[in-house]
């Protein structure tokens, strides 16, 4: 486990609004990832009859479809101890496999973080 304290304050802002928007929205997963200019992209699980995305997978394309270029980090407040392939790949194609996922449990304790690689 990682002692969110110690992380970098604009990491541990992804992991509260990513944590804030899983408990807002009473929804499996809440992500946040942040671009290349520092703004940031906050959802939740979509479960629609004709549209399934993570959270993660949700953040990424909000920042996609507001502009961003590449990102600087992701996180993802799952039950799941790592996050699928589908989700890393979503976040590599648009910051590259070196992009950091934090991946954090309901209580917002960051477990572990990977790379989208």
């Amino acid at each position: 486990m990682t002692d969110s304290s110690a992380l970098d304050p604009e990491d541990r802002k992804i992991v509260t609004l990513a944590r804030s928007a899983r408990a807002r929205n009473g929804v499996p997963e809440g992500a946040a990832v942040r671009d290349e200019t520092g703004r940031t992209y906050v959802a939740g699980t979509v479960a629609l009859d004709s549209l399934k995305l993570s959270a993660l997978q949700t953040a990424v394309a909000m920042a996609v479809a507001s502009g961003a270029t590449s990102l600087e980090a992701a996180a993802v407040v799952t039950e799941a101890e790592a996050p699928s392939d589908a989700d890393r790949a979503a976040v590599r194609d648009l910051g590259g496999a070196g992009t950091p996922v934090l991946v954090a449990g309901p209580d917002g304790t960051v477990r572990t973080t990977v790379t989208a690689g």
